[in-house]
């Protein structure tokens, strides 16, 4: 839940941005390419035909992908931007996540495409106070173009907050379709749905079938053995009940699905894709158990 609270002075200046831009007549990196949607397929495990061959598309989710700065950042950020989000760091905010993001799709984009964009901060929040801490949301609006035309929209909102004097790990969210999963959790089980229609093995938990559309379904435990398909390591920000650096891995289950969770048991510059991993439950206080996975030795 989210408590709203009027207008500070900080709040005030604050909404004096909106409608100013955060970046003019952006450009892409790198234009639409086939290894980075190969990349991308890989990783989310996605084999949709259209992705491949001569006439591939790029898919429409990567629509972010194609403007982003990499480490070395972008030169199109406007200075309001950056003014905007001094502001905040200096007003104790020197926190963020990500809250959510709308994207639109007008036309697909193909490799070889060369993608511009500009942005503009839509809106900043009231001041809030959330379980995190208390700060302002901040939405920014990008329109992508190839040649001068429109091709996409992507709304991006990020909470800039001042985290609150507590140390409990974040609680996930649960709701009617994954409430069977934290069940078996706390059962120190670890459950994965299962299609009764096709067979076709499924995680996260969704409520319906995504290979068959079906939405008859029953479970299946994992034997907890897998290996790191992908990972990161977190070095910034810090964050409340965290204690960076840490790695972060996408672990491929024995039963072919794939699962976010901490990578455990070696330290975080030895984490490799394809080391081997074996499920764990990890008590983080009286009311919280985690899945993590902790490295295999061999």
């Amino acid at each position: 839940m989210r408590d709203e609270q009027p207008y500070d002075e900080l709040g005030a200046r604050l909404a004096e941005f909106e409608g100013r831009p955060a970046a003019l007549t952006g450009v892409g990196k790198d234009p639409v390419n086939a290894p980075m949607i190969r990349h991308w397929c890989e990783a989310l495990g996605d084999t949709n035909p259209a992705y491949t061959g001569p006439a591939a598309i790029a898919p429409p989710t990567m629509l972010q992908v194609w403007t982003m700065g990499g480490l070395s950042g972008h030169r199109d950020r406007t200075g309001a931007y950056d003014e905007l989000l001094g502001l905040l760091d200096a007003a104790g905010c020197t926190s963020v996540v990500a809250t959510d993001c709308e994207q639109e799709y007008l036309r697909p984009l193909r490799p070889g495409d060369e993608v511009t964009f500009d942005t503009v901060i839509e809106e900043v929040s009231a001041r809030k106070t959330t379980r995190l801490g208390t700060g302002y949301f901040v939405t920014t609006r990008m329109v992508v173009r190839v040649g001068g035309e429109p091709v996409g929209t992507h709304r991006f909102r990020i909470l800039k907050y001042a985290p609150a004097a507590r140390t409990l790990r974040p609680r996930p969210v649960v709701n009617r379709d994954n409430a069977g999963f934290w069940r078996g959790v706390a059962e120190h089980r670890l459950l994965i749905q299962r299609c009764t229609s096709c067979g076709t093995l499924r995680h996260p938990w969704l409520p319906g079938c995504n290979a068959c559309g079906s939405p008859d379904w029953d479970t299946v435990e994992a034997s907890g053995e897998g290996t790191v398909h992908s990972y990161v390591v977190l070095h910034h920000p810090p964050f409340p009940a965290f204690d960076p650096p840490y790695a972060v891995g996408l672990v491929e289950l024995a039963e072919g699905v794939r699962m976010v969770s901490d990578v455990t048991g070696v330290p975080y510059d030895k984490v490799r894709i394809g080391l081997p991993v074996r499920l764990v439950f990890r008590r983080y206080d009286e009311e919280l158990t985690l899945p993590v996975f902790e490295a295999v030795e061999r």
